[in-house]
């Protein structure tokens, strides 16, 4: 099972277990805590093998987007993707604020600003990849983080973005000091990026609120 599918299979044996204990206080048959456990943990194997976790993933999402300060966040973090990826000319080629968002569009559930990126899969696969296009995209990688940093007390996202940066230079042998002093030069050079183009930033936020396009995007941008 995922982690995601696992804690929730947790919080359900915790909570059918806790109503097994329960049951003769309140009268309950002892048949009805254990069918719901073996209904739920049905659910979750059956999420994890068919649905690969993306079901433990939605419900997670929703509940999280109850939070105003939580789609506050995402839509900032994923603006700041947006925008930089404009201004290193690195198409966008769709966006997802959301779980249900994403899976709808027919991507995994999890959101997310989705980019071009066959040149730098295509020097990956060679093992051959310039300085310049890896920068590029470390900048890009570390930009929903940089862009938290600028409008929030504290960053929530960005573990999938440092570990696409980190895998990279696992494969080039690099320490833990160098990857390290990788994160934060991307991400001063994107906070700086993001800094110049503050106006933009913001319209560019106010639009993918409220679901603009990815054309539409861009017209806020430029």
């Amino acid at each position: 099972m995922s982690p995601t599918a696992l804690n929730l299979a947790a919080i359900g044996v915790f909570t059918m277990t806790f109503s097994a204990l329960l049951s003769p206080v309140f009268n309950i048959s002892p048949l009805l805590p254990a069918a719901a456990t073996f209904t739920v943990l049905g659910l979750f194997t059956f999420d994890s093998f068919s649905l690969e976790g993306q079901g433990g993933t939605l419900i997670i999402d929703w509940f999280a987007r109850l939070s105003p300060e939580h789609r506050s966040r995402v839509v900032r973090h994923e603006a700041g993707h947006f925008l930089v990826a404009t201004l290193l000319d690195i198409p966008v080629t769709g966006y997802a604020l959301n779980a249900w968002q994403a899976f709808r569009q027919g991507q995994r559930a999890q959101g997310g600003v989705r980019f071009e990126d066959r040149q730098l899969a295509e020097a990956l696969e060679t093992g051959k990849i310039s300085a310049q296009l890896f920068d590029r995209y470390c900048i890009l990688w570390m930009a929903g983080i940089a862009a938290e940093s600028l409008t929030g007390d504290r960053i929530e996202g960005g573990n999938d973005d440092r570990q696409k940066l980190r895998a990279i230079l696992a494969q080039n042998r690099r320490d833990l000091t160098e990857v390290q002093l990788k994160e934060r030069w991307a991400t001063l050079q994107a906070k700086t990026l993001i800094e110049a183009n503050w106006e933009a930033y913001e319209r560019l936020v106010s639009a993918m609120e409220r679901g603009a396009t990815v054309e539409e995007c861009y017209q806020e941008i430029a």
